[in-house]
């Protein structure tokens, strides 16, 4: 079978390209946006901001902050850092009523406000939905209908049991979660992009009267809060403009509507007024769902009520059940709206799930059901234990704090680096010889490829480099060095075995890059643990580590071994120079003899003639055949076992001998004695 046809010279130029291509990205970027040649800098090298809260209860009675609660508000926090894209900050708690809140650089007002604001989550009814995602093969920017259902397409449970309704009543929802609503996200609106429209002509659509004014009072007094007298000229004109798409919107006052999106970023709502206080929820918890005293196999989560709670889900349900009731003869009745039977759990301005109603609850136990699995389902219990946390966050101090390590650390870092890296370069000088020159272009383009890589994520996700990062990236030296001495040692091996050099190194990179896949995959994988178990500066290393390793395999595969394949069809290197690093002679191969395939070698310039039989019993055309390794060896170990069977006869001959001269000189004395007489 013929073998695959290498195109070292095709790699190299992919290579060559993608590094154009990062490099042009940054310098665009720095063009167009101001981004920086060099990554930022996390807390420890260039300081930044250091916030200081106290929560404090939001409760009328005050009650005393629990070391629970501080780790809560901790991880309200740490979400609310990471969705405004601030990496590297560092959240903790200082004795037992304190936060501190480190951010490096300097950080957006936005952002310091999304920090200071007080935990809420609300329950609110809904009174209209729209998508907030419009086709993109138009190419204009439409408003969103306000008559359109984003529920109709929500996954619905089916009916609630009478054994559920009167305990842990059952509602199906259209959770924010991607696991739950991606199915019905992906139907809905396959080319997007955001459907805000400009100021005029939102208030155009919202001006009912065209009076150019922009009423935030309800034209009547409305019943409840899911009346749609609700949707007032301004909550219409704040609908139409809401982009979904800009994070850290502030929810609305408690008794007035609200427009929100929800998590996604895929619909938008228009909300009544609280109904339920998040403070009221006493817990949320996920678990399996019940049907007949039986499991299911289906995930929900548990809902609990206090007794103000209850009873406000108690009246706030009998309302938005009634949207969701059908006439005697089994027809929907005509003044169902699917919008209507539906509740938003609102957490920091976001809607987080918008269940329907499926029964009157009473009792101040609910369960919202949907398409869960273990893992959505706690992950929604856990927003709405965080969220239902009662905390103000007051703020004690504010200021710009210094670099902790400042720039003489990451200045001794890089230092630290560079002399690793010289003397890498000298070592494999003088180990490999010619070979160094792949070595050190290897470590070349992985550092360059590394620096590109480092910081365009820093452009494009925010990340920061810390002193750990560093020393991670330190780190990559030896790694990037541990690859191609692997190579290299196998190609040397091949080459003590009497293989030609360039089969030795298409047969050295075969067994090499198995062994150099299986150490990088351990690499990877402990930086992955180590990212997703540690926090602060551990992940900063550890994901550092984690890019170098992938950065280190591109490299290999990439260049080293494409270079090696383009260098050994050269004659200073193909026919192993004493300075190459692959002189057969130096790495201690048997100079007369050469590989002739299949595992088989010759003797250089032997002849049949010329070739004695190493076993003594061996035709001519048996030496003259190609020889494979075992058959060669066990000729050599049939040739010492000769020579040892050679030397014990020739020792027993001399013995013979020296025994027949002694007869000899005994007989002779007995002639001459016996001549005398």
């Amino acid at each position: 079978m013929a073998t695959k046809k290498r195109r070292p010279l095709r790699s190299l130029v992919f290579l060559a390209v993608t590094i154009a291509m990062a490099a042009g990205t940054l310098i665009f970027g720095n063009a167009s946006k101001g981004v920086s040649y060099v990554p930022d800098l996390a807390l420890d090298l260039q300081g930044g901001t250091q916030l200081i809260l106290t929560p404090t209860s939001a409760d009328s009675d005050g009650r005393q902050i629990t070391e629970d609660d501080i780790e809560q508000a901790i991880a309200i926090i740490r979400n609310r850092v990471d969705a405004s894209g601030v990496a590297e900050a560092e959240i903790a708690s200082m004795g037992t009523s304190n936060i501190v809140v480190s951010i490096p650089g300097r950080p957006s007002q936005e952002t310091l406000d999304l920090i200071r604001k007080s935990s809420q989550m609300n329950f609110r009814p809904v009174l209209q939905v729209g998508s907030a995602l419009t086709t993109a093969t138009t190419g204009s920017e439409q408003a969103p209908s306000v008559d359109s259902a984003a529920s109709s397409q929500a996954p619905q449970s089916g009916q609630t049991s009478d054994d559920a309704a009167q305990s842990a009543t059952q509602e199906s929802s259209e959770s924010a979660q991607s696991s739950q609503s991606g199915e019905q996200n992906a139907q809905s609106a396959p080319q997007v992009q955001s459907s805000a429209i400009d100021e005029e002509t939102a208030l155009t659509l919202a001006d009912r009267d065209q009076d150019g004014q922009l009423s935030a009072e309800p034209a009547d007094a409305p019943e409840n809060a899911s009346d749609l007298g609700w949707v007032t000229e301004q909550v219409l004109f704040d609908f139409y403009t809401l982009d979904c798409s800009v994070a850290g919107r502030t929810e609305g006052t408690p008794e007035q509507p609200y427009a929100a999106c929800d998590a996604n970023g895929m619909y938008k709502y228009i909300l009544g007024p609280v109904t339920v206080p998040g403070s009221d929820l006493v817990a949320a918890g996920a678990a399996q769902v019940q049907a007949n005293g039986q499991a299911t196999g289906e995930w929900g989560v548990d809902l609990q009520f206090n007794s103000d709670g209850t009873k406000a889900f108690a009246d706030s349900s009998q309302i938005l059940f009634s949207f969701h009731d059908s006439d005697p003869e089994g027809q929907t009745s005509a003044f169902r709206t699917p919008d209507r039977n539906h509740f938003a759990v609102v957490l920091d301005g976001v809607v987080i799930t918008s269940p329907s109603m499926n029964a009157v609850i009473t009792n101040g136990q609910a369960q919202i059901t949907g398409s869960f699995t273990a893992s959505s389902a706690t992950a929604l219990a856990n927003q709405l234990n965080f969220g239902s946390l009662p905390l103000n966050f007051e703020v004690e101090s504010e200021q710009q704090i210094s670099a902790t390590l400042g720039s003489d650390h990451l200045r001794m870092g890089l230092y630290a680096g560079v002399i690793g890296f010289l003397l890498v370069i000298v070592y494999l000088i003088w180990q490999y010889r010619g070979l160094s020159l792949i070595a050190a272009g290897s470590l070349l383009i992985a550092t360059l490829v590394t620096y590109l890589t480092i910081t365009l994520l820093s452009w494009g996700m925010g990340y920061r480099l810390s002193l750990a990062g560093v020393a991670g990236l330190i780190m990559a030296i030896g790694v990037t060095t541990d690859s191609f001495i692997v190579y290299f040692e196998r190609i040397r091996d091949e080459v003590r075995d009497g293989r030609p050099l360039t089969a030795a190194v298409e047969e050295g990179w075969d067994r090499a890059k198995r062994t150099i896949l299986v150490s990088d995959a351990v690499n990877l994988v402990a930086a992955i643990v180590l990212y997703m178990l540690a926090v602060g500066g551990v992940q900063g290393f550890a994901f550092t580590l984690g890019v170098t390793t992938v950065i280190d395999l591109a490299v290999i595969f990439l260049f080293t071994h494409p270079a090696m394949e383009m260098l050994i069809r050269t004659k200073f290197f193909g026919q192993g120079h004493k300075l190459s690093g692959l002189d057969p002679e130096k790495l201690g191969a048997a100079s007369s003899l050469a590989y002739a395939g299949r595992g088989r070698v010759v003797s250089r310039g032997a002849t049949s003639a010329s070739s004695p039989s190493l076993a003594g019993n061996t035709s001519n055309e048996d030496e003259a055949a190609p020889k494979s390794l075992a058959e060669r060896r066990r000729q050599e170990r049939l040739a010492a076992q000769a020579a040892q069977s050679q030397e014990e006869d020739d020792a027993s001959a001399a013995e013979t001998l020296s025994s027949g001269e002694d007869v000899i000189e005994s007989d002779s004395q007995s002639m001459d004695q016996e001549g005398e007489k």
